[in-house]
């Protein structure tokens, strides 16, 4: 299976397709309290600035942590306020307590969890939080969309090989669970966004070309199942958002 750096490999095609995050969910963290001017937030696996750019427009300042060169460099030029570090979310130091807000979009499946918590739990400021969210790339719950059934078929010609470990991306319970080992942190909000987004023929080919358990041939034959089907393809997601508390200092 693929690891992080498949997504650095494919830095031009994520940036450009990768779709944004919906609307909604910005709001419920301004709703919450948590996104707002002044707001210290520390992001960790920020890719080329999908969500390092919403956060700097509600008035945040940025602290992003990205290990791969290339995303970090796009990175940088997309989001020239943000400080940017080279690094992954287990190796790179942060300040003790000088966090309001953690934050990691699409990117918490590849941490190490036993080290990143209580490293976070010491940058966080008491009082402060952790925002976990992340793009579903297919909504179960909607119609199956002929777009869909051809996704499905490439899929269920693999050969079996899990692809990635771990809790599915819409174990939302068992993220809770996780997030809130230890005893770090504890979940104080947990919703699903749902949304739909039309996407054109070569943006299929650029976002199915990002996903780490996707070949390239796949992503191509997802590509040219849009083009069959007019040229867009509207799809449906969802977006599992689960806002933890930073608990108090553990003895």
């Amino acid at each position: 299976m693929p690891g992080p750096s498949h997504f650095d490999d494919h830095a031009e095609a994520y940036e450009r397709g990768r779709p944004p995050y919906p609307d909604g969910l910005w709001a419920r963290l301004g709703e919450l309290g948590l996104l707002r001017s002044g707001t210290r937030v520390v992001e960790l696996g920020a890719g080329a600035g999908l969500a390092t750019g919403p956060v700097l427009r509600a008035g945040a300042s940025v602290t992003a942590v990205e290990p791969g060169r290339a995303l970090a460099a796009r990175l940088r030029r997309r989001c020239p306020e943000a400080t940017v570090h080279e690094g992954t979310a287990e190796s790179t130091p942060l300040p003790e307590a000088a966090f309001d807000l953690a934050v990691a979009a699409t990117a918490v499946h590849w941490f190490d969890l036993e080290v990143v918590l209580p490293k976070l739990h010491r940058a966080v400021a008491p009082g402060g939080h952790f925002a976990v969210w992340r793009n579903a790339f297919g909504d179960p719950s909607a119609a199956v969309t002929p777009f869909r059934e051809r996704v499905a078929g490439i899929v269920a010609r693999r050969d079996g090989e899990a692809r990635r470990g771990g809790a599915g991306e819409l174990d939302t319970d068992e993220w809770v669970n996780r997030l809130g080992g230890g005893g770090y942190f504890a979940a104080t909000h947990v919703e699903e966004f749902r949304w739909s987004v039309e996407l054109r023929t070569d943006q299929v080919r650029d976002l199915f070309t990002t996903f780490s358990d996707w070949s390239a041939a796949e992503a191509e034959e997802a590509a040219r199942a849009a083009h069959d089907l007019g040229g867009r393809v509207l799809e449906h997601y969802v977006t599992p958002l689960v806002v933890l508390e930073r608990q108090p200092s553990r003895p």
